[in-house]
């Protein structure tokens, strides 16, 4: 912490707890977040207070925006860089939205990837029975994984009740290949990197939002050979079938987020909330996007042109 206080550190990379009240910047002039949708409004803002009277450079990335940034991204507020090229020899991931029905193929389609060398995820909602009426949970069904294998599968199981020191067991044994199923909550959402694993399958894919769908599949398809996604859809229902149908249609991070803010809202431009709709009385984010982007370019150019005194007075 001293180092950050007198300046003697030029970057500091940390979790959370640089935004804590114990942690003092000299000159902080950039902050980067990366994973922002998983920080809160008041997190990020926190850091940037930080620097004080002066207006740090911010930049965040993320492959799938909130809605509440997606937004500021359609009002201006925020310039984007969009890299869609994937890294060398990468194929996009092969997805299916499927009912329960499909389970028995799905199993049998595990264990033939494993068979060929490869690795599969299997993620479930919940962490042991009694936690809810509706989803699968990790524990009974690695155990009943375990009795359709039997010996030929080896299976784990990760959630986030576990130690860390028994989490990074579990981890470091699916990276290494002694396992070959892994069965998890989204504890494993960011920063697992293992390019052998080739299938996901998601249990109860209707319980979660899309931009978090796609956060998981992202788990995948990090290697050179062909992935596979299986969102199982228990809610039989067609608007939720419709909904995962975007994920199965593509794997763009911003499509993704877009569809979630029609479909959540984008909450509070300048407030917390971070999805819910705007109540706008006449104006449509979404069917008047085009017309925004126009206003925020014309409102950019006219604020710069007043800056430099060539401007006498801005008018929207």
């Amino acid at each position: 912490r001293q180092s950050i206080a007198d300046g003697s550190a030029d970057i500091v990379i940390g979790t959370h707890a640089l935004i804590t009240e114990l942690v003092e910047y000299r000159d902080l002039a950039l902050v980067v977040t990366d994973e922002q949708h998983r920080f809160g409004v008041r997190q990020r803002k926190s850091l940037t207070d930080k620097a004080g009277d002066r207006s740090p450079h911010i930049l965040v990335m993320s492959a799938t925006p909130i809605p509440r940034t997606l937004a500021i991204i359609l009002y201006g507020d925020l310039d984007i860089s969009v890299m869609k090229d994937k890294p060398a020899q990468r194929l996009p991931v092969k997805n299916a939205v499927v009912d329960t029905d499909y389970r028995k193929k799905a199993y049998n389609f595990i264990r033939k990837e494993v068979k060929a060398g490869h690795q599969a995820y299997v993620i479930c909602p919940l962490i042991e029975p009694g936690e809810d009426d509706f989803g699968e949970n990790t524990l009974e069904y690695a155990q009943k994984l375990r009795e359709i294998w039997g010996s030929e599968v080896r299976v784990g199981v990760l959630h986030g009740r576990m130690k860390n020191a028994e989490k990074n067991n579990v981890m470091n044994l699916f990276a290494s290949g002694d396992t070959d199923v892994l069965v998890s909550t989204t504890v494993v959402e960011v920063g697992v990197d293992v390019p052998n694993a080739t299938v996901m399958m998601i249990e109860n894919a209707d319980h979660y939002g899309l931009s978090q769908l796609h956060q998981l599949r992202g788990r995948i398809g990090r290697g050179a050979a062909q992935s596979y996604c299986i969102f199982v859809d228990t809610s039989k229902g067609r608007e939720m079938s419709e909904r995962l149908g975007i994920l199965r249609k593509t794997n763009d991070g911003f499509e993704i987020a877009s569809e979630d803010l029609k479909l959540r809202g984008p909450g509070d431009i300048f407030g917390l909330r971070q999805s819910g709709e705007l109540g706008f009385r006449v104006a449509d984010i979404y069917t008047d996007a085009d017309i925004l982007a126009m206003a925020s370019e014309y409102a950019n150019e006219h604020a710069y042109d007043t800056e430099e005194g060539s401007a006498d007075s801005v008018v929207l």
